[in-house]
């Protein structure tokens, strides 16, 4: 299975962040991102602006690349 942009691994991601902001990128690996988003989206879904990082969530997991390895 390939990994990057328009990956199986990614579509999965962008679903899992469409349901839960951040879960994408849990999947991914990220916690970091995955709190950041999960946290943002918490916080603004209290003011209506959730929507704003839930959607930036779900790009942001369709869209990741991981940083190239090189193994010798």
């Amino acid at each position: 299975m390939s990994s990057g942009q328009g990956s199986a691994g990614n579509v999965i991601a962008a679903l899992a962040s469409f349901f839960i902001p951040g879960l994408g990128q849990l999947v991914q690996g990220r916690l970091l991102a995955a709190v950041t988003h999960f946290v943002l989206a918490t916080v603004l879904w209290l003011i209506l602006l959730g929507w704003i990082v839930h959607l930036w969530s779900i790009i942001d997991a369709a869209m990741f690349k991981p940083p190239y390895r090189c193994y010798h």
